[in-house]
């Protein structure tokens, strides 16, 4: 009988944003596998987690998570976590792994389940969705992703300032993520579009540490790696004026 390794979006944060699919994925799992950096400290997804399921039901497995410059350590990282997770495969009929926001979207889940078809051939992978930041950050600060026609373009700026740029010269509505190391670099492709005004930018969002405030106060300052911005679409015309 083949093993199942579902991959579970449990939002951004806030564990009432987890969908009832998701806890329902999380109670059925027999383990819950939860991504955490070698450092050791307790992550987000598994914070998270924990407000569903008991500890002993979680296995922590380390993940590089912060490595962007070491290739090498990255990828034996990555294959030492799915040999880990490979393993439990083994033994359990079912395990889920838990990762913030949505597991389709920039999520480590995805490299993991390329893994584990690998080492566990036969394993049936499946996701349940879950709330991104982005969403959660536009409710919270009243911002409106999308209206009529307009696109919406996501970019991770860890691909660079000049990728965000140049999205912020396209029409539509950008979000941006893990721009919070190169806050400076934002705050210029904002001012050099004319897309500052309007912009709004957030962190630990649902957490006791949340930030959400005007990226005209961005003063070029650390923030925190996991930070979102939304720099809403040029909107002339009215209600319903981009329909």
């Amino acid at each position: 009988m083949s093993s199942k390794l579902t991959g579970v979006g449990v939002g951004p944060g806030d564990p009432e944003l987890v969908t009832v699919k998701g806890v329902n994925a999380l109670r059925a799992a027999e383990v819950v596998v939860v991504p955490v950096m070698d450092t050791g400290e307790r992550g987000r997804a598994e914070a998270t987690v924990l407000h569903y399921v008991p500890q002993e039901k979680v296995v922590r497995v380390v993940f590089a998570l912060n490595e962007r410059t070491d290739r090498g350590r990255r990828e034996a990282a990555w294959d030492a976590a799915g040999e880990r997770v490979a393993g439990l495969l083994r033994a359990h009929p079912t395990v889920a792994f838990a990762t913030i926001g949505d597991p389709n979207v920039y999520s480590t889940f995805t490299y993991l389940a390329q893994t584990i078809a690998e080492l566990v051939p036969g394993t049936v992978v499946e996701t349940v969705p879950g709330i991104t930041a982005m969403q959660d950050l536009a409710a919270r600060s009243g911002a409106v992703l999308t209206e009529g026609t307009e696109p919406l373009t996501l970019v991770p700026v860890t691909a660079g300032a000049a990728v965000l740029k140049d999205a912020l010269n396209g029409p539509g509505t950008v979000v941006a993520y893990k721009f919070g190391r190169q806050a400076q670099e934002v705050a210029e492709a904002l001012r050099e579009t004319g897309r500052l005004e309007d912009a709004v930018w957030g962190s630990a969002l649902g957490l006791e540490s949340e930030s959400i405030r005007p990226a005209a106060e961005l003063d070029g300052g650390p923030l925190p790696y996991l930070s979102t911005l939304i720099a809403p679409a040029r909107r002339e015309g009215g209600r319903g004026g981009k329909l």
